[in-house]
């Protein structure tokens, strides 16, 4: 009896700045530890993967949760930024340029860099059928990373026995 090789499948479906590097780092974890990765995107998750949107996403302050805690070290006191600064013009770009300031300083990739990195390591990457077709994307829109365009019920079946993780 030979061992199956261990499996994980991220769908993603955000694409805020901030819900985009989970999914990426984990996978990128998993490469190294001889651990197959597949990656679905859906909904506003296919902003990761497309041309236009990939360079462009952004954390907003607006309703995020995380912004009540201090924003990665800045000093805000015990309450964490206010969610009522977020209605601030120029908040969510400061947000975005602050976030991208730190993980550059931590020497993580830029989310088109890290999706090439996963791509040469041998993730699968596959975009929604149905939000492809809702929000009218096309293949050439998307990033040579992404393999194919699959349905919900062709992940289910690609990713068998994987641990799934939904972010």
């Amino acid at each position: 009896m030979t061992e199956q090789p261990r499996k994980i499948a991220f769908i993603c479906s955000k694409g805020d700045l901030d819900m985009v590097y989970p999914a990426l780092i984990m996978g990128w974890a998993a490469l190294g530890n001889g651990i197959d990765v597949t990656i679905f995107f859906t909904f506003w998750g296919l902003d990761m993967v497309t041309k236009k949107r990939v360079d462009k996403l952004e954390i907003a302050p607006v309703a995020n949760t995380s912004f009540k805690m201090s924003m990665m070290g800045l000093p805000t006191g015990n309450l964490g930024i206010p969610n009522i600064m977020g209605i601030i013009p120029g908040m969510t770009a400061f947000a975005t340029w602050f976030m991208k300031m730190k993980m550059k300083a931590l020497g993580v990739p830029p989310v088109r860099e890290y999706l090439e990195m996963l791509s040469d390591g041998g993730a699968k990457m596959y975009g929604c059928k149905m939000t492809v077709d809702m929000f009218d994307i096309k293949e050439e829109d998307f990033l040579p990373c992404v393999e194919s365009v699959v349905t919900a019920g062709d992940f289910m079946d690609m990713t068998e026995g994987a641990q799934i993780v939904f972010i």
